[in-house]
């Protein structure tokens, strides 16, 4: 037991370099020609258009939910008419750039991992460098740009649902008409709150997209390593989102302090 702890903390620490020099690969890959422009155009529709229908209906039911808890509290004090407003900032601001980010590490993350995996264990990786291609250029590169273009695009929608499934929570309850609702709940929302919450899902599309492929490309065991590399890129990626998250607020706060 006693070994076999420091083997333990020897092992993760390698495990966090592998990928801290795996990440630094990928950003000097996304910066650096050539590049792999229609693979990276099929990996956008393949990992952001498919997402439409999930971030859409997840929006949706986040923000009706969060409508009628808001306005069951406000109610208490009178405050009825901070409902939209309230909800609009929640959205923006934390909860919709973190649910749309968790969302996509299950779907985009697994995914990515699963496939390069399939294409390791298949010997597919091989075979593209034998015919002088640059498989982690071709295979990694191509889904992390992908997903930094997906990211802030599906929170965007993930927003934009949000609202709409707290205007259609109001309107069952009080009839509010749409363009009314839609005034209160951006009242508060300026562009600047905006940017600086979009904009830092660029760097959880990174994480996902760049998690799922390490796990993909450092899978062993044959195909049961795939189903292994899905399941360690869903919680790996998760994990970083929930973390990483917690810098960037503390960053954009120190960047922007009218946001605080």
């Amino acid at each position: 037991m006693t070994d076999a702890a420091p083997h333990r903390v020897a092992r993760g620490l390698s495990l966090v370099g592998d990928f801290a020099i795996f990440c630094g690969r990928a950003a000097l890959d996304l910066v650096r020609p050539p590049y792999e422009g229609r693979e990276t155009f099929r990996q956008v529709v393949e990992l952001g258009w498919r997402s439409v229908p999930l971030i859409g209906t997840s929006g949706l039911a986040v923000g009706i939910v969060l409508s009628l808890h808001t306005r069951a509290t406000l109610e208490r004090f009178g405050a009825e008419a901070l409902v939209a407003p309230g909800l609009g900032v929640a959205l923006v601001r934390e909860t919709g750039p973190l649910i749309a980010a968790l969302l996509l590490a299950g779907r985009m993350g697994a995914g990515i991992a699963a496939e390069v995996a399939a294409m390791k264990v298949t010997e597919q990786v091989d075979a593209l460098e034998a015919t002088a291609v640059d498989s982690f250029r071709f295979l990694v590169a191509t889904r992390v740009l992908a997903a930094v273009i997906a990211l802030p695009l599906l929170t965007t929608l993930m927003n934009f649902g949000g609202i709409v499934g707290g205007w259609l929570a109001e309107l069952a309850l009080t009839g509010t008409p749409l363009t009314t609702y839609l005034e209160r709940a951006f009242s508060l929302v300026d562009f600047t709150l905006y940017i600086s919450s979009v904009l830092k899902t660029a760097v959880f599309g990174f994480l996902i997209a760049a998690t799922g492929a390490f796990q993909g490309l450092t899978t062993t065991g044959g195909t049961e390593g795939v189903g292994r590399a899905a399941t360690r890129s869903v919680v790996m990626a998760s994990v970083l989102v929930i973390a990483v998250n917690v810098v960037l607020v503390r960053l954009i706060f120190v960047l922007f302090p009218e946001l605080q």
